[in-house]
């Protein structure tokens, strides 16, 4: 991709990224209060997961409203990919840091995650 389509992009994902804040977190949530994972890596591996399957599809959509072609989207992909399995974890540490800070908790409630509290982050 330019160099201008890639700034482009990110400009555009930053207000996305701040709309879809609470629902993705609630999809980290579900994938927690489901899979209960008590081992660092089993962790890492399901903020890994809830990242990719929540992310890559608002990412892809906002590649092929930018003007990105096929390959430069699947290319794309790959490197985000390999590059969320090691910064995914940090990200998932730091929104439950974020949470307790501004004390917004997390409730699971048949199956479904939901805020415990009004506001959100």
């Amino acid at each position: 991709m330019k160099s201008a389509a890639t700034l482009k992009t990110r400009f555009v994902m930053i207000p996305i990224v701040v709309f879809t804040g609470k629902s993705y977190g609630a999809w980290r949530d579900w994938f927690f209060a489901t899979t209960k994972p008590t081992v660092s890596s089993g962790k890492s591996c399901i903020d890994w997961v809830a990242f990719l399957t929540f992310q890559f599809q608002v990412y892809g959509l906002t590649l092929w409203t930018v003007g990105a072609d096929v390959t430069d989207i699947a290319t794309l992909f790959a490197s985000i990919a390999f590059l969320m399995t090691i910064i995914v974890r940090p990200i998932g540490l730091l929104i439950q840091v974020m949470r307790s800070l501004v004390g917004v908790g997390v409730k699971i409630n048949a199956s479904i995650a939901t805020k415990s509290h009004q506001s959100c982050l």
